[in-house]
Order: structure tokens, then C-alpha cells, then sequence
């Protein structure tokens, strides 16, 4: 137990813009964890709402590291690479972990005989105050997810605790993606390995605040295909990936389609039914090729 302890260390990287409001909350619900955690960074995406200064005030002892604004997905990167331990777990500072997370990730790993690299959890949903019901479509689960990560991000960010080598075989979160960043790096990670999950709410996300990146940019689809086209030009899958990843990408372009048509875009329209022609001609030849 003494070695697996010495051996379990975590570094929490916590990205924030302007959110001084929730960053106390954020913050204290790491600190008050039932199994320590081993560092605190935070990396500040250039705030102007006194973020530095009250960090340095009311928590002097955590790491702050400052980047000039580019990024949600730059700043967890610049994160990661500062970490000085081998467990990285991720927490969005206007969402909240339930005092025991860490040890309940830490119990099932043990109970893996640390074979797994990456847990997630389940989470608590509230949005401006009100508890709000996840629906089916959200159903989070362990093992070879895959497939299951491919319609929506299924994964949170806050409830995620890797091993910190996983960012070395498949790389970082891709800063090119405003949206979707995480579901992109979950595609290509559960691509590979197997991931364990805990069927409790061990995180709070809130939501309805100003500032929130999905409330921001139009038609998330659109990044979703681009993270779809990403994994099957550059990564290696088998050919039921390959047909599974086909089939959400075709009905997502449809769904942007659609919406094209609703709102007489013709640009958006020919850019997105040229793609449709192109994955229909893959879809043909991975259906039809020799394994």
C-alpha cells in the first residue's frame, strides 16, 4: 500500500479565463480531497479580472502559470508539460469535484491492478442554480467506448485522471479546435486502450454562466466532423472503426445540411456536400476492401 501511495502521485491542472467568481470553488474542492493530491497549477489564459492577485492572496502555495489567451486546449497543454507527476487530472474552474474523487479513482485502480490509465467519472449537472437530468443520449460507461464516444462528448474533462505517458503515445489536446478539443483527444485515446469508469457523480459541472465555449460558436457538428476526418486520415483504425466512424460523420454532414438548407447558406451547403461525396466514395471502399 506504502509503494502504490509513492507511486500514485497526481497534478491537477485547472485552465481559467476571467472566472475569479468560481475559481475559490474550483480550488477548495481540490484541496479539501479525503486522498491529497500532490500540485496545483493553474494556468491563466491572460484574466483581467484579478485572477493572479487573488490566487497569490488567498491560495499563495498553488502554481500559476500565465499564457497569453490562446486557449483552452493550449493552456491544459502548457499544463500537462509543467506537471511534475506521473497522475494528471483535469478540472474546469467553474466546475467542482465531490470530496472524494481522487480516492475513488485511486480504490478502482488498485482494483485493476493499475492496469488502467484513464478513469472518468459520472457528474452532477446544474445549470443556472437548477439540477438539471442528463439524458440518454449522455449515458457514460467503461471498457472499449469507442464507438460510444463517437456521436457526443461522453468524457468530461473534470472528471478525467490519466496517466500522464498517455500524452506522449497519442498526443495533446489539438489547440486548433476552439470547441470540441476534448472530444477530439478522447476519440483518439479510446481508440486504443480500454478506460475505466466510475458510476457515481464524483464532479459538478455548472452551466448558464456567460463565458462557456459551447454557448459561443454555432453548429458544434462542424468541429465534431473535422475531429472525425482527423482520426480516420491520421490514425491507424480497424476497419469496424473505420465504418463506425463513417456512419457519424455521414449524419452529422447531413445534419449540417440540413441546416443549410433552412438557412439558405450556399456556401456552407456546397462546402459540406462535397464532403458528403467524398466520405461516400470512402465508405464504399472500406466496405468493399479486403481486411
Amino acid at each position: 500500500m506504502i509503494k502504490e501511495k509513492k507511486e500514485f502521485k497526481v497534478s491537477v491542472v485547472i485552465p481559467t479565463y476571467n472566472r475569479v467568481a468560481y475559481l475559490s470553488r474550483a480550488i477548495n474542492s481540490v484541496l479539501k480531497q479525503s486522498y491529497p493530491v500532490n500540485e496545483i497549477i493553474v494556468i491563466d489564459n491572460d484574466s483581467t479580472d484579478q485572477t493572479l492577485s487573488f490566487i497569490k492572496k488567498k491560495f499563495n502555495s498553488i502554481r500559476v502559470i500565465i499564457e497569453k489567451k490562446r486557449g483552452v486546449s493550449f493552456a491544459r497543454n502548457l499544463g500537462i508539460k509543467n506537471c511534475k507527476y506521473n497522475w494528471i487530472a483535469f478540472l474546469d474552474s467553474d466546475d467542482e469535484w465531490i470530496t472524494d474523487k481522487i480516492e475513488k479513482q485511486f480504490i478502482l485502480l488498485k482494483k485493476s491492478n493499475f492496469k488502467y490509465q484513464f478513469i472518468h467519472t459520472n457528474e452532477i449537472w446544474i445549470k443556472n442554480g437548477i439540477l438539471k437530468n442528463q439524458k440518454k443520449k449522455h449515458l457514460k460507461r467503461g471498457g472499449y467506448i469507442f464507438e460510444d464516444c463517437l456521436d457526443i462528448c461522453k468524457i468530461s474533462p473534470s472528471s478525467v485522471l490519466i496517466k500522464k505517458e498517455l500524452f506522449d503515445k497519442y498526443g495533446l489536446f489539438d489547440y486548433k479546435f476552439k470547441v470540441c478539443e476534448d472530444y477530439e483527444l478522447w476519440l483518439r485515446i479510446t481508440s486504443k486502450i480500454k478506460i475505466g469508469y466510475l458510476d457515481k457523480p464524483l464532479i459538478k459541472k455548472y452551466g448558464g454562466h456567460k463565458g462557456q465555449l459551447s454557448a459561443k460558436y454555432w453548429g458544434i457538428d462542424r468541429y465534431r466532423i473535422k475531429a472525425l476526418e482527423k482520426i480516420l486520415i491520421n490514425y491507424n483504425l480497424k476497419k469496424q472503426q473505420k465504418l463506425k466512424v463513417l456512419e457519424y460523420l455521414l449524419k452529422k454532414i447531413n445534419i449540417i445540411l440540413l441546416g443549410a438548407i433552412n438557412r439558405n447558406n450556399k456556401r456552407i451547403f456546397n462546402m459540406y456536400i462535397k464532403k458528403k461525396l467524398l466520405w461516400l466514395n470512402y465508405n464504399y471502399y472500406v466496405k468493399n476492401k479486403n481486411n
